[in-house]
């Protein structure tokens, strides 16, 4: 039982122990968007007044931006073989990378709180019944995930190949009936009923929600083989996290604009259930699935980020029990927050979308310009776990720069009651992301032109020299 767990956390990949295949990247991320959660998303613009049409196009287009940061984010994974945040020190610094990680770990504990809390409601719609049975399928369902996190990546992997078969079969089956029976009122397809606000909303929450799988998307790629090139890693997980989000959001819009008034399962099941009697059962079922493989997603990254962060403070080496007691804080942590969640959960969730997009704007836009344009994948490996090493304990360049982008944003923040000046000015329009995102890249750009990147990249070859014994010393090696 005990080979069956895992043994690497944040530590390196070794090139002998590289494995799978870049098309399992398709099914793993169309999987982390196949479950009720990403429904949950789809709802919020018809919530907000619009119209199928366009929150229709709101969600594609959302889907598509969010998802093109994110995708190029796992390609980092096969030639690191490091999981995705340890990958900011560069960036950030030993410690400054701590910044990152607290923002990751409250959006791993606030997502799987609010699928636990969905698991409940879905629980509810299926079996009927209305009082206490909240407690005991959140604790089970949540113990589910973390089981499955707790084996770890290869596990991982495998059971989300499976949602994913699962989830294109019901949904082709949905979709074709929704397709044939569906009828909706004339103004759900009229192209001048154009509402701004709630367009806006629905377009950033799904580029939010997409955007914010970077945090761990080359987590599910470390153990590729080296020789995976960064098109193909790209590709595939950007087809399999956009076609999973946009039908999974989709069907969202269209199960709120048949059931406007009704809770995200039970607008499900109602609306399946019109275009094929007795198909709302199994969609709720699979998507319920999904949920629960996506939570694992989850844990496993909150594991990774608190054994980050511990490591920070006491440097030591990594280890599958460490591993474990991170997995096991993560899990009360989120089960807390789930039993003492409010009924409103819904709102609150974009709410959590919102401040997530402005939170990881920065940070997606700073690792990215460095690994691509900065320092081109040259890493040290082992620098990277040196706490007095060549990148420091605190990089003012990454730090100055998240800050400056998170700083431009603020009077472009629209989330609940609150709205920045320029937001307000737009009538709500939230604009952040499209300020933040350029902002940090170039300002990060500029500060590292002063580089000696020559003088690093021997460095680097000293520093890794033997990292992998007996194979040739690769780029980011």
């Amino acid at each position: 039982m005990l080979n069956l767990i895992e043994k690497r956390s944040i530590d390196y990949v070794p090139i002998a122990e590289r494995h799978g295949k870049v098309w399992h990247l398709w099914p793993i991320w169309f999987s982390g968007d196949a479950h009720l959660a990403t429904i949950a998303v789809g709802v919020l613009g018809i919530g907000l007044g619009g119209n199928l049409l366009w929150t229709s196009i709101a969600v594609i287009s959302g889907c598509a931006l969010g998802t093109f940061f994110m995708a190029f984010h796992s390609t980092q994974g096969p030639q690191l073989g490091l999981p995705q945040l340890i990958q900011s020190r560069p960036q950030f610094g030993y410690m400054g990378a701590l910044l990152v990680w607290v923002v990751a770990l409250i959006a791993y504990i606030g997502y799987n709180a609010f699928n636990e809390v969905l698991v409940a409601q879905t629980v509810r719609q299926l079996s009927g019944a209305q009082h206490g049975i909240d407690a005991p399928v959140i604790i089970v369902f949540t113990l589910l995930a973390a089981a499955i996190a707790a084996v770890g990546y290869d596990w991982i992997h495998r059971t989300q190949r499976l949602i994913a078969y699962a989830m294109i079969a019901v949904l082709l089956v949905y979709s074709v009936a929704v397709g044939v029976v569906m009828r909706l009122p004339a103004h759900h397809w009229d192209v001048h009923d154009f509402r701004t606000i709630p367009f806006l909303v629905q377009f950033f929450a799904a580029a939010a929600y997409q955007l914010s799988w970077s945090i761990y998307v080359s987590d599910y790629s470390r153990y590729l083989p080296r020789e995976v090139s960064v098109s193909e890693s790209f590709w595939w997980t950007y087809l399999g996290a956009f076609v999973g989000g946009v039908w999974m959001m989709l069907l969202g819009t269209v199960a709120a604009a048949l059931n406007p008034r009704a809770e995200v399962a039970a607008a499900v099941q109602m609306s399946a259930d019109a275009v094929l009697p007795g198909l709302g059962l199994p969609l709720l079922i699979t998507a319920l699935l999904g949920l629960v493989t996506i939570s694992s997603l989850n844990f496993y990254g909150a594991s990774l980020t608190l054994l980050s962060v511990a490591d920070s403070f006491r440097p030591g080496t990594a280890s599958t029990a460490k591993r474990l007691i991170g997995l096991g804080l993560a899990t009360a942590a989120s089960i807390g927050i789930a039993l003492l969640a409010s009924k409103d959960f819904v709102n609150r969730f974009g709410d959590l979308l919102a401040v997530l997009l402005y939170l990881f704007t920065p940070w997606t836009a700073i690792n990215l310009i460095d690994f691509y344009v900065v320092r081109k994948g040259h890493y040290s490996i082992r620098e990277i776990f040196n706490p007095r090493g060549m990148y420091g304990r605190w990089n003012w360049r990454g730090l100055l720069s998240y800050a400056v982008g998170f700083v431009v944003m603020i009077p472009f923040f629209s989330f609940g009651t609150h709205q920045g000046i320029v937001a307000r000015a737009l009538g709500g329009a939230d604009l952040a992301m499209l300020v933040g995102l350029p902002v940090s890249a170039l300002l990060y750009w500029v500060l590292c032109r002063d580089l000696d990147l020559d003088q690093e990249l021997e460095q680097v070859r000293i520093a890794d020299a033997g990292l992998d014994p007996g194979l040739a010393a690769s780029p980011s090696q």
